[in-house]
């Protein structure tokens, strides 16, 4: 069985290092706002203690510490390391830089918020981090992850998984330039949207059209180079928090396409520790 894991890292790496930068609405706290959705407001970051599973070039990084965040662990284990840390440097000394898996999140950190958006989906098997993510956070705290959805999603996935049989094999250049191509085709999309009630149209007006088209071009290449992607449906993105442990755990149907799932790390009960607080006691 070839190993999912370790080459979804090594595409991360070359994507976030040959697309380094976060223009406009992509890297605003704004676009962090319609992630959340009305599971977590902005104002309720403002001077919380952050964890960022799968910081990439720093984009979300940035977004928590924009919004007020008082500090952010970034964890990012590819080789996009160091362009994290150039894209963060000028809030630096509120950042906490691990080059590790998610799972190897530490223990017992006190935190108010993990989140991990667009990066859960992407881990053949996720449970040992949203474990590592209960373990982090205080008692009260709460996993926010957002994920590709099912339900909403079937006419893009119609398309989409065919296609990554192939694209997923293709070199890097060549995803870039096939990716140049379908912009053009989403772009022309992205204006039927506007005028006709065509699938996917929230998220094409309210988000992808509020990108620059180099944004554009990389959307397209992040759906179609990845090794290993999950389409979640309602049920299973409610699972994967639920059955770490988490509490009052509430879903958001984004756009009506993609899943944003927020849980709460109960208090441990009256001679229980941490760790046996999370089902199964492991």
């Amino acid at each position: 069985m070839p190993d999912l894991k370790g080459q979804t890292i090594s595409d991360f790496g070359e994507q976030w290092t040959a697309f380094r930068d976060n223009p406009g609405y992509y890297g605003s706290a704004d676009l962090l706002a319609d992630l959340f959705g009305p599971l977590l407001t902005l104002d309720d970051v403002k001077g919380a203690r952050v964890a960022d599973i799968g910081s990439g070039t720093g984009r979300i990084v940035n977004m928590l510490l924009d919004a007020g965040a008082d500090r952010v662990v970034a964890v990012e284990p590819s080789a996009a390391f160091d362009v994290l840390k150039a894209n963060t440097t000028a809030n630096a000394d509120r950042i906490e830089y691990l080059q590790v898996p998610g799972d190897q999140l530490p223990p017992d950190l006190g935190l108010d918020y993990v989140v991990s958006m667009g990066v859960l989906h992407h881990i053949p098997v996720p449970e040992p981090v949203v474990r590592a993510a209960f373990a982090a956070l205080r008692p009260g705290g709460r996993c926010i992850v957002w994920l590709y959805g099912v339900e909403g999603n079937e006419t893009y996935l119609s398309i989409a998984i065919p296609l990554r049989k192939l694209t997923v094999r293709m070199p890097h250049r060549m995803l870039v330039a096939l990716s140049h191509l379908l912009e053009l085709a989403l772009t022309a999309y992205i204006g039927l949207c506007r005028i006709l009630p065509l699938p996917m149209r929230s998220y094409m007006r309210s988000v992808l059209a509020k990108f620059p088209r180099s944004v554009r071009r990389l959307t397209i290449y992040d759906q179609l180079n990845p090794a290993y992607a999950k389409y979640y449906t309602r049920a299973e993105a409610e699972a994967l928090l639920s059955d770490a442990g988490f509490a009052d755990v509430q879903l958001y149907h984004r756009h009506g396409y993609s899943w944003t799932v927020s849980g709460t790390r109960p208090a441990a009960s009256p001679g229980q520790s941490a760790t046996e607080n999370i089902k199964g006691g492991h």
